[in-house]
């Protein structure tokens, strides 16, 4: 007679869907460090170019200060807004999604939003 086919299940059959779970963990937590990065970066490009024209508007004669004028303060401040503050309140919220994340991972839990 012949014997009966056994199949050996592996350790790593139980452990199976936790390791891809934090395998997208994993990724889930590169692509918001990405995002963030990007949010930075753009902020930062924002900063620098205020600073230019800043400069520039410093080094103007009086004749052309007087002619380009310059922006009204509550339109700066829009501008702030939109291109600073809302962007970092994003970043900040980024984070503490990967904090989530981490904690995770790290304790065996499932995703829930």
């Amino acid at each position: 007679m012949t014997k009966p086919i056994v199949h050996a299940v592996p350790s790593l059959a139980v452990s199976g869907p936790q390791a891809e779970v934090h395998s997208l963990l994993d990724a889930l937590i590169a692509k918001r460090l990405e995002e963030v990065a990007e949010i930075e970066q753009m902020v930062q490009r924002y900063e620098r170019r205020i600073q230019k024209e800043e400069q520039a508007y410093r080094t103007m004669s009086t004749l052309r200060k007087l002619l380009s004028g310059k922006k009204p303060d509550h339109h700066a401040a829009v501008e702030y807004i939109h291109y600073v503050k809302k962007p970092l309140e994003k970043a900040r919220k980024l984070r503490e999604e990967i904090a989530r994340y981490e904690t995770m991972k790290q304790n065996g839990e499932s995703i829930e939003d």
